[in-house]
C-alpha cells in the first residue's frame, strides 16, 4: 500500500487552510481515499536587531515569524491525481510538499 503525504505550509494561517480546502476539491474530484487536513505545529522564529549599530545598544527591534503547517495523507493514490496536484494553483506564499511512502507489511 502506498501513502502521500502533503504538507502545506505558509505564514499566514487562513492562506493554509484555504489551499488545504483546493488540494481536498482535487482529491474528492477523483475520487481517492485521504484523510486530514491536520494541524501541525506552528514554528516560532523570533529576532532581535539592534536599532541603531553605534549608541544605545538597549534600543532594539523584536520581530517573530510564524509558520503554519498542514498534513494531508492520500492512500493509494493515483498517477492522474499525483500530476492534479503538482499543477494545483495555489494561493501565493503556500508551499506544498509532497512525500510518498510505500508500506510494505507481512
Amino acid at each position: 500500500m502506498e501513502k502521500v503525504n502533503i504538507k502545506l505550509s505558509a505564514y499566514e494561517s487562513q492562506l493554509v487552510d484555504q489551499a488545504a480546502i483546493k488540494v481536498i476539491q482535487a482529491i474528492k474530484s477523483i475520487g481517492a481515499k485521504y484523510s486530514g487536513p491536520v494541524p501541525l505545529p506552528t514554528k516560532y522564529e523570533e529576532f532581535t536587531i539592534l536599532r541603531s549599530v553605534h549608541i544605545n545598544k538597549k534600543s532594539r527591534e523584536q520581530f517573530e515569524r510564524r509558520t503554519h503547517k498542514r498534513l494531508i495523507v492520500l492512500k493509494d493514490p493515483s498517477k492522474e491525481l499525483m500530476e492534479k496536484l503538482q499543477r494545483a494553483e495555489l494561493p501565493a506564499g503556500v508551499n506544498i510538499e509532497l512525500i510518498t511512502r510505500s508500506n510494505n507489511s507481512k
